[in-house]
């Protein structure tokens, strides 16, 4: 194994319903975080015929930001601050839960009817301490809107943070990490020790290898502190680089909530429980258009 790496993570597969199987990285039972990412899931290639679709109802969060990026299918995302769009490829959602939000993912209705192919990556990121108890938001970026650029032949989009001379438009309290890459040919690319304080590597797709260590789909390569690697990428390669500071202390993760205090995650549970009861509640209030289904505390 390479002198670069701390260790390799491979995924464990998880059926969430109706054919939507996931690929769940993080958290890992020997790592749990890559600076603030807590929680990581690849999600497809799914294929949906005409007049099927997935259902993410109703649900809440806490002391997170979620980040979906898609790189095939569209998915419409709501919440309890009233927005509403489509997510297609490329483009980043960034949803911070902070005290407490709910959200519903599901099928475009122009999709549901067409059929669609669905695949990309669901991310939590914890956020610092300070802000866990800040105001609930909801910032869609375009795709466009995000640094895209090539090095050494390999395509690259800025999704949070800094890197290679670039700046994504996302705004996090905290220092993060999180780049795209694909490549039509072969290529090969350094990932720096100073991109970030942690970093890891994870191929959506395609192979690659670095200092003898090859890495297939699915794996997530977490990177020594200190250490730089050159990734050589086999043709048709596409994966994310992701990291950032190690968090401010320890989080504990139950279902949908992310909390550095366990009390926190307790009185979250009992109130949902309760918002269920009553429709609503001032800390998670229904989704607007959507507010006739919600998924129950497990």
């Amino acid at each position: 194994m390479s002198d670069a790496v701390l260790l390799t993570i491979s995924p464990r597969v998880r059926d969430l319903g109706d054919g939507f199987v996931v690929r769940r990285v993080l958290p890992y039972h020997a790592y749990r975080m890559v600076g603030p990412f807590i929680f990581f899931d690849h999600f497809g290639p799914v294929d949906y015929a005409p007049g099927q679709g997935f259902d993410v109802r109703p649900h809440p969060h806490i002391g997170l930001a979620t980040v979906t990026y898609l790189f095939e299918g569209a998915i419409r995302h709501r919440d309890s601050l009233g927005s509403d769009l489509v997510i297609r490829p490329g483009a980043v959602n960034w949803m911070t839960a902070g005290q407490g939000i709910v959200h519903s993912e599901r099928t475009p209705d122009e999709e549901r009817a067409s059929g669609q192919s669905m695949h990309g990556l669901q991310t939590w990121v914890a956020l610092p301490k300070a802000h866990e108890g800040d105001p609930p938001s909801f910032i869609h970026h375009p795709s466009d809107s995000l640094p895209a650029f090539d090095v050494r032949g390999v395509h690259m989009r800025v999704l949070a943070g800094e890197a290679w001379g670039h700046t994504s438009p996302v705004r996090f309290p905290w220092p993060i990490l999180y780049v795209a890459f694909e490549t039509d040919g072969e290529a090969d690319i350094t990932v720096n020790s100073d991109l970030a304080d942690e970093r890891a590597i994870y191929l959506v797709g395609g192979t690659a290898s670095f200092d003898g260590h090859a890495m297939g789909e699915g794996e997530m390569v977490v990177l020594k502190a200190g250490k730089s690697c050159r990734l050589h990428l086999a043709p048709g390669t596409k994966g994310v680089i992701c990291g950032g500071a190690p968090i401010d202390g320890a989080r504990h993760i139950d279902w949908n909530f992310v909390s550095s205090d366990p009390e926190a995650i307790r009185l979250a549970r009992e109130e949902w429980t309760q918002t269920i009861a009553a429709g609503g509640s001032t800390r998670f209030p229904a989704v607007p258009g959507d507010d006739s289904e919600w998924i129950p505390l497990p």
